[in-house]
């Protein structure tokens, strides 16, 4: 009886998530969107838990690449929509500001009526290295290769060759790739490290990205956002790994991220010259998290190095939620005041900050790139 009430219990709480997240995604900003498609300038997001909304809750993995339970999602939308923060994502505050309603996830069902003003396909724990966290999320590969390829093909079905290019050509291209590919060697014990050196794992990560970038150009893709990547031993998790006990950041992880971000404005650079018509808005996600976790409150903070959910020193343990191995977890009565949610990712409250600095300057933005993001809408 007890396992039957349970199972009910578990279909009725399913049910319910379904139905939630189908109700946060507007039916009148999608029917506007689909009455003006010719119009509309759609948002199509590519990369990982910086920016997945979701599609991880639809793929066979591990709570340690999902955030479907609780405390996840319950500063805006009051219950896990998927999202690796307590509430919104940058790029559902870059929607908002496009007048774009929350972009669905690709493999949530039934939306595909939505495509028209854009698709999210981003994966938590995803890299443009198909062997980072392989068989537990969607790589780059993946997500640009064979999901977007769908959605073009969808389109074209829909629209017309010529109208659905027109979409497309239209169209704002978001990435936010590359933290796993160097996160992954010191989470898993990986040796991969000490079979290249830190400049040719750099150059493979970013021909990767390039190659992927190429290929949706051929597409129609022309405008192009990209978040380089942020200190990566500077977060709550990467701080407790091989830590003498003084809580410093971990070098040889940050300049990983450093080569990596050098090398990714240098290839955009390129990539501006070989190909007709490419725009790209490069933003200094880096220099701007580096100040707010130095700086917290000029920044309206009250705390830049510990996170609001987690256990242990800075609440770096990956714990939030209870569902990855050590059931205990502390969280914070006011994630607003923090700039990291969990080990490894931000608050609602950072995030839209950052995205009100990525959509058009102000005086603390960080862009490196021409353009910002509200040139392109």
């Amino acid at each position: 009886m007890k396992l039957m009430m349970a199972n009910i219990a578990s279909c009725i709480f399913s049910l319910l998530f379904l139905l939630s997240l189908t109700l946060f995604f507007s039916p009148t900003l999608g029917r506007s969107i689909n009455n003006n498609k010719k119009h509309v300038i759609g948002l199509f997001i590519f990369g990982d838990s910086f920016l997945d909304a979701g599609n991880n809750n639809y793929i066979n993995t591990t709570p340690y690449d999902q955030a479907n339970f609780f405390p996840y999602g319950q500063t805006y939308f009051n219950f896990p929509t998927g999202r690796f923060s307590d509430g919104r994502l940058i790029s559902d505050f870059i929607a908002e500001y496009a007048n774009l309603p929350l972009i669905p996830p690709f493999l949530q069902p039934g939306n595909y009526t939505q495509f028209y003003g854009g698709v999210n396909f981003a994966s938590g724990g995803a890299g443009a290295l198909v062997e980072t966290f392989e068989g537990s999320v969607i790589p780059l590969k993946t997500q640009a290769r064979d999901h977007f390829k769908k959605v073009a093909t969808w389109l074209e079905h829909k629209l017309g060759s010529y109208e659905a290019k027109m979409l497309l050509s239209r169209g704002v291209y978001m990435f936010s790739i590359g933290t796993n590919d160097y996160l992954s060697p010191f989470l898993t014990q990986s040796d991969v490290l000490n079979s290249f050196s830190h400049s040719q794992y750099v150059d493979m990560v970013v021909g990767n990205i390039t190659s992927i970038i190429k290929g949706i150009y051929k597409k129609g893709a022309r405008k192009f956002v990209f978040m380089n990547l942020p200190p990566l031993g500077c977060l709550p998790g990467t701080r407790i790994i091989k830590s003498d006990g003084n809580g410093s950041c971990l070098q040889q992880l940050s300049s990983l991220a450093k080569l990596h971000n050098q090398a990714l404005s240098l290839a955009l650079f390129k990539l501006e010259k070989q190909l007709k018509g490419f725009k790209y808005s490069l933003y200094d996600f880096n220099a701007d998290v580096t100040q707010m976790i130095n700086h917290p409150f000029k920044y309206g903070l009250k705390e830049g190095k510990s996170a609001c959910c987690g256990s242990g020193a800075f609440r770096g343990e990956y714990s939030c939620g209870g569902k990855r191995g050590n059931k205990h977890f502390e969280l914070c009565d006011k994630p607003n005041e923090y700039l990291f949610w969990d080990s490894y990712h931000l608050t609602e409250s950072a995030y839209k900050q950052l995205a009100t600095r990525m959509w058009a300057y102000t005086t603390n933005s960080h862009f490196l790139g021409p353009y910002t993001i509200s040139d392109f809408f």
